[in-house]
């Protein structure tokens, strides 16, 4: 949702890498989810993954969450997306 709305910024190049980490982190959650739906002995190393793309997100997502409401969104999701594999992982 947020690499979406991003697309629809007047300064689209300003958003570039909050598009690219949005994409990275949709991409590491969809792949932890589906090993960790059929139970995989390799979900320990997905959900560190998952917690690293997450954070860097949601560290890119803070940057501009004063100013749009996507951002603040996402920034939120994946912190608590990132605790949660944090704790899988363990």
């Amino acid at each position: 949702m947020c690499a979406e709305a991003c697309l629809d910024e007047p300064d689209v190049k300003m958003m570039a890498e909050c598009i690219r980490r949005d994409r990275d982190c949709a991409d590491a959650c969809a792949f932890t989810a589906r090993l960790l739906m059929r139970a995989s002995a390799l979900h320990p190393e997905a959900c560190r993954l998952c917690a690293e793309a997450c954070a860097r997100c949601a560290e890119e997502c803070e940057r501009h969450a004063a100013h749009h409401e996507h951002c603040r969104v996402c920034a939120e999701a994946c912190r608590r997306c990132e605790a949660l594999c944090r704790e899988l992982a363990a």
